[in-house]
């Protein structure tokens, strides 16, 4: 065992008795839910970026890019397979340069590195070779999968605006990759419609009436190669940037039952290389200044009503590959899980970071696959947090982050906690809201089975380590390259839950009486 490890409980301990705590009392509303969530929200991103993508003076793509990525690999394979099932988006800034060697298309050349190429490279290639190995990965590892499709395909620039792509959408090239695919038998959840062109676009912009227009092409197109509904791919679209007069506009253009789903990304943080990250992601007023972007979202939603709802297709909380100094580091878990919890309260279905694999937000090392901290919260995530949400309130410290929602096995309800605060830890209780009647007071909840708690905290107790401890056992990968167990502590019922400053916690309650979980 590695020396350092070894004193993981020790040091979490110690600095745990020297905070301060504060109790607080946090009620839970089970009466109804507040919002849905699909019972695959946690997702991540596969990107098409090669080796040379570069910024802030460093490269940290590796060979972790869609076409370069080694599949073999036991740890990575494992990981993947931890979730059971792991929703996967192919895509990405440079999927909207890639064509499908296939039919007509007879070359199929590498991204290079062009100054006047979108995103600075020439356009790449998706060989049918490749996706033959990427369908036996996805198939072996048990792969819910969306893929990014071309939006620009067939346009030109605009030689009036900068980045703007005019003219019709031409969709041959991907009518002859759907008919390999569907030949094939290789399974597909969904396609989204394009990369970040939505609104001001990143790289290029498609005008929100073409938009509408394509893809309603698009939806006709899946409607027509595949022969069975139950086996039909859903729509997504734009996985672009929130802008409202845009969104409203495409929707208006494309109509109901076009859209299955409307996707956005969501990259609040800012530049990766802003040297005052460390403060974003421990402020919670900053972290809360994003919940305007979710209930505009929700609000388009709700006046279009796409079948699956609001999807964020892509986050990875810090621009152009993340933070080398937070993304990789238990602090980034402070923004990350908060998101997560934040976008659910707003009836977000599913939320897909930004990236599995590559760049420094990514959730697995791109050289040894070894899980940064992020992982290990997701996952947790993924196998306690049930699609119901609930609401909670609270009065207390700001620093203190709480979100419910039925367990995902029943009965109960899961809870996430996030300390924000340095020096404060917090004792709660919990109370369950009288339902229908908010004169009256709350019962206090008194369990009586043991609660199951999943403690997350930086393995030497500082935020920037790459370590995260789980109920003070340090998470490395097994000799054989799985993933370690992760197990829950039982805890007294009839003790308040103590969340140590600058922690993460998962709590599964058996005995709550919340009527919407039954």
């Amino acid at each position: 065992m590695n020396f350092k490890f070894a004193f993981c409980p020790i040091i979490l301990l110690l600095s745990a008795s020297l905070s301060f705590a504060q109790n607080v009392n946090v009620v839970i509303h089970g009466a109804a839910s507040i919002a849905k969530t699909d019972d695959n929200f946690v997702c991540v991103t596969l990107d098409w970026w090669p080796a040379e993508k570069c910024d802030y003076n460093q490269c940290p793509w590796g060979k972790a890019g869609i076409l370069n990525l080694d599949l073999r690999y036991g740890a990575l394979i494992n990981a993947i397979k931890a979730f059971n099932p792991l929703r996967i988006k192919v895509g990405g800034s440079l999927q909207d340069n890639v064509v499908y060697k296939v039919g007509e298309v007879s070359s199929c050349p590498n991204f290079m590195k062009r100054e006047d190429g979108l995103f600075g490279f020439s356009q790449g290639c998706l060989s049918m070779e490749r996706w033959d190995q990427l369908n036996r990965f996805f198939n072996h590892t048990g792969v819910k999968l969306t893929f990014g499709l071309n939006a620009p395909f067939g346009r030109n620039e605009s030689q009036t605006e900068k980045g703007l792509w005019i003219g019709d959408w031409q969709p041959q090239n991907t009518r002859d990759f759907m008919q390999y695919t569907i030949s094939k038998g290789y399974k597909v959840d969904s396609y989204e419609f394009g990369n970040q062109l939505s609104g001001s676009g990143m790289g290029a912009k498609v005008d929100a009436k073409q938009y509408g227009k394509d893809v309603i092409v698009l939806k006709n197109l899946v409607k027509e190669l595949y022969a069975h509904p139950e086996t039909e791919p859903k729509v997504l679209g734009p996985g672009g940037f929130y802008e409202e007069k845009w969104f409203n506009t495409f929707l208006e253009v494309s109509g109901q039952g076009v859209v299955d789903g409307l996707t956005h990304h969501i990259y609040n943080l800012g530049p990766g290389d802003d040297p005052n990250m460390m403060n974003k992601v421990l402020d919670p007023s900053y972290l809360s200044q994003v919940s305007q972007t979710y209930k505009g979202v929700s609000d388009v939603v709700n006046k279009f009503r796409p079948q699956l709802g609001a999807w964020v297709s892509e986050s990875g909380g810090a621009l152009k590959g993340g933070s080398k100094d937070v993304s990789r580091t238990f602090a980034d878990g402070f923004w990350y899980l908060d998101q997560m919890g934040m976008a659910s309260t707003y009836d977000q279905k599913v939320f897909c970071r930004q990236a599995l694999i590559g760049g420094n937000y990514c959730l697995l090392n791109a050289t040894t696959f070894v899980p940064n901290p992020d992982y290990y919260g997701a996952l947790l995530w993924h196998r306690l947090m049930g699609s119901t949400v609930l609401a909670v309130t609270k009065e207390s410290d700001p620093n203190l982050r709480v979100y419910a929602h039925c367990a995902k096995k029943k009965p109960g309800v899961s809870l996430i906690f996030i300390n924000l605060s340095k020096d404060r830890s917090f004792n709660i209780t919990l109370s369950n809201a009288k339902p229908g009647d908010a004169g009256k007071p709350n019962y206090e909840f008194v369990g009586k089975q043991n609660r199951e708690e999943y403690h997350l905290r930086a393995l030497t107790g500082d935020i920037k380590d790459d370590i995260v401890c789980l109920n003070d056992v340090p998470m490395v990968q097994t000799d054989s390259e799985d993933i370690p167990a992760m197990d829950p502590k039982l805890v007294d019922a009839s003790t308040p839950i103590s969340i140590a400053a600058q922690s993460i916690a998962y709590v599964t309650i058996r005995d709550f009486e919340a009527p919407t979980c039954v």
